[in-house]
């Protein structure tokens, strides 16, 4: 019964660090799908002459990405795509509310 009783106790210390550890790398995936997007951009933009404010053809942008276009994040949130320049890319709000208090830095995404 003491057994039980101390597995149960170290199971309970373990598991809150364990949850936040899982929050922080899918934060991290996130932040890093983001990263890849617009670079992405940034190339498909460089490349075919695009200025600031033009619309990003995300079909044309995939082509410079190894893996698929993500349209949405690993929680289910859609990423919002806005015009060549600054901000290109833009994670949900609700996926930042999600994962807030685990120490993601977000940047300008």
């Amino acid at each position: 019964m003491i057994v039980v009783a101390i597995i149960g106790l170290l199971a309970a210390m373990i598991l809150p660090s364990f949850l936040k550890s899982r929050k922080q790398s899918q934060g991290q995936r996130i932040v890093n799908d983001a990263r890849q997007m617009d670079a992405a951009v940034e190339q498909w933009a460089m490349e075919t002459g695009q200025t600031d404010g033009a619309i990003v053809d995300t079909v044309a942008a995939s082509s410079y990405l190894k893996t698929t276009w993500m349209t949405s994040d690993s929680l289910g949130n859609w990423y919002r795509i806005s015009t060549v320049g600054t901000n290109q890319i833009r994670i949900s709000n609700r996926t930042k509310r999600a994962l807030a208090g685990v120490g993601i830095d977000w940047g300008h995404y």
